[in-house]
């Protein structure tokens, strides 16, 4: 007979990365709306760098994709470690904006 093995390592990577509804095993997942939004207007920010008006609204508009992106990971992750990267971004992005305005 096969035994199933449940050590203490397993059990962690099983609470941390399983999807809570399929099972499956979830790192990462192809970008959703929130992040191809971001993406785009981050790279739109970059091409606009010089004209600071511009440039500084698309930063902004890029900053609330990714706030609006972590804010669904930390309410609606489907594992803990998507909650958890969701928490980590959104004090990653205060820290930054803090340090922004700092400048």
């Amino acid at each position: 007979m096969l035994q199933q093995r449940t050590g203490p390592i397993r059990r962690a990577v099983d609470w941390m990365f399983r999807d809570r509804t399929t099972g499956a095993i979830t790192i990462a997942q192809w970008p959703n709306l929130p992040l191809w939004l971001f993406a785009g207007l981050s790279v739109a920010a970059w091409l606009a760098r010089r004209s600071e008006v511009v440039g500084s609204w698309l930063s902004i508009a890029a900053d609330l994709a990714l706030t609006w992106w972590a804010l669904d990971e930390v309410l609606r992750g489907v594992n803990p470690w998507r909650r958890l990267l969701g928490a980590a971004t959104l004090a990653g992005l205060v820290t930054l904006i803090t340090l922004r305005r700092a400048a």
